[in-house]
């Protein structure tokens, strides 16, 4: 497995643990608002190999609870199985972060217990998938799939949105609370502009916005918070 990216320690990606993040690069969805658009387009050389990454988690033994996985999106990257079974074999939790496409690659994961926590991104409500992620005629229902099997409490698990204006109003927030009604935790991202975004020019959400897309989500969502 090819590196391309690792943060050595973090107290916000894992929630309630202290962890490192792995970045492997490799995307299916083209969000044009996405800031690692170098992961995406596989812009750059890896960093390490696994070895090298293992190596690295041996000295962490003790000092780090977890391994956050995020890309690019993990579950396209063969060998992901292979790379996650011994860094559980060294005694670390292990968070995914996936946009949701793979249910099947997915579940073999949480049935092998290679993965303690889930982090999946809702890009937007049904209507609106499509243009937020950048595919055309993409295949909502698989989204739907993964969305249902993780409210029925198979793994611990969050739902987040990042919120970009141009992307995401009231309506989007109606539909997306109605889809994922009596999640655990739902975490609403504020949108940040950087040179890396894929598409330029778009807007960071108020504050004032932000907060009453969460009043109202907590309608049907006990814990809604805002990250960042």
């Amino acid at each position: 497995m090819e590196i391309h990216g690792l943060q050595k320690l973090t107290l916000l990606d894992y929630p309630e643990k202290v962890a490192c993040t792995v970045f492997l690069s490799g995307c299916n969805f083209r969000c044009p608002f996405c800031h690692n658009s170098d992961l995406v387009f596989n812009n750059f050389d890896p960093i390490m190999d696994e070895k090298e990454f293992y190596d690295f988690l041996n000295k962490r033994q003790g000092l780090l609870d977890g391994v956050c996985i995020t890309g690019g999106e993990p579950l396209i990257r063969k060998g992901l199985k292979e790379f996650i079974k011994p860094i559980k074999d060294l005694g670390f939790l292990v968070k995914l972060d996936t946009n949701g496409f793979n249910l099947k690659a997915l579940k073999e994961l949480v049935d092998l217990k290679l993965i303690d926590y889930v982090a999946v991104d809702i890009k937007n409500s049904k209507e609106r998938y499509n243009e937020t992620i950048g595919v055309e005629n993409f295949d909502i229902s698989l989204i739907e799939d993964t969305v249902s099997y993780l409210l029925e409490d198979n793994v611990d698990y969050e739902f987040r949105t990042t919120v970009v204006k141009e992307f995401h109003d009231i309506d989007s927030f109606i539909g997306i609370a109605k889809w994922i009604k009596g999640a655990k935790k739902y975490y609403l991202q504020p949108f940040v502009n950087r040179d890396s975004v894929i598409l330029q020019g778009l807007s960071e959400p108020s504050k004032e916005e932000l907060e009453s897309y969460a009043k109202y989500l907590t309608k049907y969502i006990k814990n809604v918070e805002i990250r960042g």
